[in-house]
Formats: structure tokens, C-alpha cells, sequence
């Protein structure tokens, strides 16, 4: 299969989506997936049979979804997200991580670890018309209903928010198919490393004790 002939990002939607800075600096934008390859990325997306976050080293996944991984790796990405947040990232490290299905107990209340500058979700289902599951920014660590935005993890859909002490969110509880990527710029080399490391080791307890698990439901639908 050769590779995909343009970008997998929409960037006039990105260049279009406008960041709000309160309670915390976020942007919440929709097809930020190009039209033209949309079904292609979606199609090529890693088979992920578990819950948690994978590593894209540890994934086999097709031309499309390679595509997303190197446009949202780029400077352009970084450079367009550090400026509608109000961010330097120039000396900052990326990191992306999947995620396939969801477990009841996930999306609970919190804030992204010291280490990470800004958090990028971009969703990759389909279609989303389950009220579970849904992302929520938070004005406080209390309650999951004191929202003041909520982004549904449909195709296209991305959310992005600066990873300050105060930045809650956390969505209800949902079992089954709830894909999404994960960009991250990080602090440096040394805690890219410790969380590339702690991912793949993740990754492998994931599929070893998978294969002594019955197989998962296979909910339709999907931090």
C-alpha cells in the first residue's frame, strides 16, 4: 500500500479553532482530520483489544495513521498549538501514546502529570452518541458535572490544554471501543525516556495478561 499523498491534519481547522485562557489555556476544535484522508487514518488505526495507553512503538498500524503520527509530531503542529495557547515549546520533547477501548473505572477526575507541558487529544471514532464518555473540562477537582466545556471523542474531534496545576478533566465511566490519540510535549530527554519505558513496559504486562483473560466485549463506540 503506498503512502498517503498529502496531510493527515487539517490544518485550516486547526488554524481556525480559537483557544479560550480560563479557567485554564485550552482550544476544543472539530475535523481537525483531513476530509480527503479522514476514512484512510480511521481505517489504518492500530487494532488495540485492551484498555490503557500504548506506545506507538509497540503498534502496527498502516500508512494513514503513520501519516497523523508524523504531521502531529512536526513543528508546524507544535508551533500552531504553543501560540494559540500562549506557549514556548521550542525546547520541549513529544511524546504520543493510543488508546483503544475504555474501562469503567477510566476517566476519573484529574490533572496531567508536572512533566507534560500540553496535552492534545484527537479522537478517532466514528460516531459518538453515548452521553458517557465524553470529555470534560473541569472547574475544579470536586465534580465532574462543575464543567465548563465537554468534547465528545467523535472522528475528528480534538481538544487541547495546557498541563497547569489547575487544568482538571476526567469524563463518566464507559466500557468498550473509545479510540483516541495522545500528543504530548514534555519537559526534556530524561522524562521522555522514564515515560517511554514505563509505556512499553505497561504494553507488554497489558498483552501477558491478556492472553490469560477472556477476550473483551465488543461494545461498539469511545483521556
Amino acid at each position: 500500500m503506498s503512502a498517503p499523498p498529502s496531510a493527515a491534519v487539517n490544518w485550516d481547522a486547526l488554524q481556525a479553532a480559537s483557544a479560550v485562557a480560563q479557567p485554564f489555556p485550552h482550544l476544543i476544535a472539530s475535523d481537525i482530520l483531513n476530509p480527503q484522508l479522514a476514512d484512510s487514518v480511521s481505517r489504518d488505526f492500530p487494532n488495540i483489544q485492551n484498555p490503557g495507553s500504548f506506545p506507538c512503538e509497540t503498534l502496527q498500524y498502516g500508512p494513514a495513521f503513520a501519516q497523523l503520527l508524523q504531521d502531529i509530531r512536526g513543528d508546524r503542529m507544535r508551533d500552531l498549538v504553543a501560540q494559540k495557547l500562549g506557549l514556548n515549546l521550542q525546547q520541549s520533547k513529544t511524546m504520543v501514546t493510543v488508546r483503544g477501548r475504555c474501562r469503567p473505572t477510566d476517566g476519573k477526575i484529574h490533572t496531567d502529570s508536572k512533566g507534560k507541558l500540553v496535552t492534545v487529544l484527537i479522537y478517532m471514532n466514528d460516531a459518538w452518541e453515548s452521553p458517557e464518555g465524553r470529555l470534560r473540562l473541569l472547574n475544579g477537582p470536586e465534580n465532574l458535572d462543575d464543567y465548563f466545556a465537554e468534547a465528545p471523542p467523535s472522528r475528528g474531534a480534538m481538544v487541547a490544554f495546557a498541563c497547569v496545576p489547575n487544568a482538571w478533566h476526567g469524563h463518566s465511566g464507559f466500557s468498550g471501543q473509545r479510540r483516541a490519540v495522545q500528543l504530548n510535549w514534555v519537559v526534556g530527554e530524561k522524562y521522555l525516556r522514564r515515560e517511554r519505558r514505563r509505556h512499553i513496559i505497561s504494553a507488554a504486562l497489558k498483552k501477558i495478561r491478556a492472553a490469560f483473560a477472556p477476550a473483551p466485549e465488543n461494545n461498539a463506540a469511545s483521556h
